[in-house]
Order: C-alpha cells, then structure tokens, then sequence
C-alpha cells in the first residue's frame, strides 16, 4: 500500500468538536456563570491546535474550505489565548476598539466562509451565520455597546450547532449512516 492509498479520516468531528465546545466554554465565562477567564487557555489546545490538525487533514483530503476554515479558526483561537496571556503578564494593553476592529475582521471572513457552507449543509450554514452574527455582537460589546452576555448567549447557540455537527459526523463514521441529520445541501453539477 501506497502512501497515496492511505485512507484518512473526516476531521470534521474534531475540529468541529474543538471549535464548540471551546466556543461554549469562553461565552459560559462571557455570560458570567464562571469568574476565571481559564476557557481562554482552552483555545490554546483545544480550540487551536485541534482545529489546525483537524485542518491539516481536510488539506490533505483536497477539502479547501475545510483546510481554510480549521486552520483560521484555530489560528484565531491561538491567537485570542496568546493576547489575553499577553495582556495577563503585562506585556500588552489590549483595547476595546481594537479587539472590536479584529471581530469585525474575523466576521467579514466568516461572512464569505457562509457562501462555502452553503455547498455542504444547513448545519454547517447555522454555524457560519450564527458565527457571523456573533462576531458582530462581540465587535459591539468591545466597542462599548453592549454587555458581554448578549454575545455569550448567542455564542452558546454557535457552539451548540457544531458540537451537533461533530456528534453527527461521529455517528455516521460509525454506523455508516446520518444518525444525526444534518440537512445535506444537493451539490449542482458543474
């Protein structure tokens, strides 16, 4: 057997797991049901690295929108845990303004990432639209106008959707079948 001949599995499951549940976890703290901002070092590990394997291997499988969404999500949730770190040690003064102009940014890449969502699934359309809507709420906390936990509970629903989606694609890698469906969007011939 060649390396050619190497069958790799869907990382859909993990980076969708890894962006979830980091995602519900930082919005639980945004809502404030938890004090400690430790969710963030999640985003090192989990909602980072994992999603960069996890994109790593939609690359490898040809999946360009898998690739570019895992790798910026997790290189976003690397990032966000390495500011807040920054800022915790005194190296950095994170502002308002400019974690609201980086929401801003990250929801325009979100916003044309719904275009590629809506060639797999209405799940997948959920998370795209709920995450762009999300960004906005958080650009709109940063700059001042609104308390953090509108965002954080209309984050839960972001995570929620792709926690569903990676127990979907766990489930159909085991039983061979959508157990959980996931509302398949029809692919137009080219």
């Amino acid at each position: 057997m060649s390396k050619d001949d190497v069958v790799w599995a869907n990382p859909g499951a993990l980076g969708l797991a890894a962006f979830g549940f980091n995602t519900i976890l930082l919005q639980v703290h945004n809502i404030g049901l938890i004090p400690s901002t430790v969710p963030i070092i999640w985003g090192f590990f989990w909602g980072g690295l994992a999603q960069i394997i996890a994109g790593i291997i939609d690359a490898r499988r040809g999946d360009t929108f898998g690739l570019t969404a895992f790798v910026s999500y997790g290189v976003f949730w690397i990032g966000l845990a390495s500011a807040f770190l920054l800022e915790w040690l005194g190296i950095v003064t994170l502002d308002g303004p400019s974690l609201a102009w980086t929401m801003i940014a990250w929801g325009i890449f979100t916003g044309y990432m719904i275009a590629g969502a809506l060639k797999i699934s209405r799940v997948h359309v959920s998370i795209f639209v709920s995450l762009t809507v999300l960004f906005g709420l958080l650009a709109g906390h940063f700059f001042g106008a609104i308390p953090a936990y509108i965002a954080g509970i209309e984050g839960l629903f972001v995570g929620a959707a792709a926690v569903y989606g990676s127990a979907a694609v766990i489930m159909k890698a085991q039983y061979g079948r959508w157990v959980l469906p996931i509302g398949l969007l029809p692919k137009k011939p080219q």
